[in-house]
């Protein structure tokens, strides 16, 4: 991989890209330490120390995608993920809505329309959860435990308030902005190498907390163990990753005019992993609701006591066994309305293609429906142990739920980090193939 950066920055034209990637990355952890104006900045770092190596909360997920900037409640606190969030209702949308559908068929205007419609939908979303954030951050309720935390914001006019939130706003499409420059003029697909940066960016922090906080040799042997533990879970992720099952497909000739086309053997690889970390997000997402709705409203009702009692910490068995049946329901989900193989079927019976041993038509959607399946066990019940190494870590090491080596992290670094070093590389065998004739 250093080889391959190496022989990048050797090339003029992607030592181009790459240092034009750098300064993005430069420019978005900037924004990421540029406080939102009516906030006070002592307060707000009064209680991010109070909550130093304490759980996330529940916002410890989207504190971890915009790299920490949500707690400092900054220009870039929102980050990337409303327009995560906005991609992820858009792609659902396309399986229900026709209108949508139509628009994935038509090629790249279609895209381009649907882009759109996702640019659009993000600032919706950045405006709601900007404006979630600042009535969070004026009732104290963001650092539950910290002495200051109703001080955070002294101003609490509807002037200050409409600002703070336009504030954010602008600050999400900035990011979107930047995202959509890396993936035109850059390396890798911006919005990936902007989540990536932001995760990344409290990872030593995050590693260094647990050394101060153990208890054996200074926390070196904590240390230590997490490190091997990290080492083994980036060499499972990577494995898993790139697992796939290669279907063969074989394409009959057929004579057009005097010309011979077809004849050619290919193969429909699909991933075990198919769903990525999509299901690790929508499970942490809704297992924030009944906790976001226990704070807001502010019941002691017996059911509130009892959903602050077993979904709110995540070391509580209830809260471990849901998460994980969450995550295995939703890979089966997503896997099912992202891969349709009905029309993978039609594709192939169109074009004079089939799967020896297997009739065209039905008969070949069922055995992909059937592979799916099969494949999709496995690749559910990894995404959940993966998913459960932070709550063991909360457990064992004391550590917070932003556990570096565990759950939505590992997976985006990893995934990310192999994504563009395949990008580079594949761009450098398209400069430096020498061909047989030298």
């Amino acid at each position: 991989m250093l080889t391959a950066f190496a022989r990048a920055f050797k090339t003029p034209d992607l030592r181009k890209k790459l240092l034009f990637t750098l300064g993005i990355i430069v420019l978005f952890r900037l924004g990421s330490h540029i406080p939102v104006p009516g906030v006070n900045y002592k307060n707000v770092q009064i209680c991010v120390d109070q909550a130093a190596g304490q759980n996330g909360g529940l916002f410890g997920l989207v504190n971890m995608f915009s790299g920490g900037a949500l707690l400092q409640i900054t220009i870039f606190a929102l980050g990337i993920m409303p327009y995560i969030t906005a991609s992820i209702i858009l792609q659902l949308l396309t399986v229900v809505i026709p209108k949508l559908e139509n628009l994935k068929k038509e090629g790249q205007s279609g895209t381009a329309k649907i882009t759109q419609y996702t640019r659009y939908l993000t600032v919706a979303l950045a405006i709601l959860q900007g404006t979630g954030l600042v009535a969070t951050a004026r009732t104290g309720a963001l650092f539950q435990n910290c002495s200051v935390a109703s001080q955070i914001v002294p101003d609490r006019s509807i002037f200050t308030t409409v600002v703070m939130v336009v504030t954010m706003t602008a600050g999400t499409c900035v990011v979107m902005w930047l995202g959509e420059l890396v993936t035109d003029r850059g390396i890798g697909n911006g919005m990936s190498i902007l989540m990536f940066i932001s995760i990344a960016a409290g990872f030593i922090g995050s590693l260094w907390a647990i050394k101060e906080q153990g208890k054996i040799a200074g926390g070196w042997v904590e240390f230590g163990v997490v490190i091997l533990v990290g080492l083994a879970m980036v060499a499972l992720v990577v494995f898993v990753e790139q697992a796939q099952r290669r279907i063969p497909v074989q394409y009959a000739k057929r004579m057009i005019g005097r010309r011979a086309y077809g004849g050619t053997s290919t193969y429909i690889p699909l991933k075990v992993n198919q769903a990525g970390v999509i299901p690790v997000i929508f499970a942490s997402s809704l297992l924030y609701i009944p906790a976001l709705i226990v704070q807001f409203s502010g019941s002691q009702a017996g059911w509130a006591k009892w959903i602050s009692a077993h979904f709110v910490k995540g070391d509580h068995p209830y809260y471990i066994a849901t998460y994980f049946l969450l995550i295995v329901f939703f890979a089966f989900f997503y896997v099912a309305i992202s891969f349709n193989p009905e029309e993978v079927a039609d594709n192939m019976k169109k074009y004079g293609g089939f799967i020896p041993g297997i009739r065209a038509g039905r008969p070949t959607a069922e055995y992909l429906s059937y592979v799916l399946n099969r494949i999709t066990w496995p690749g559910s019940l990894y995404l959940g142990l993966i998913a459960l190494v932070p709550t063991m870590a909360l457990a064992g090491f004391g550590a917070n739920q932003n556990f570096p080596f565990g759950g939505t992290s590992i997976l985006i670094i990893v995934g990310v980090g192999l994504e563009t070093v395949k990008q580079i590389e594949s761009q450098l065998q398209q400069r430096n193939y020498e061909g047989f004739l030298r």
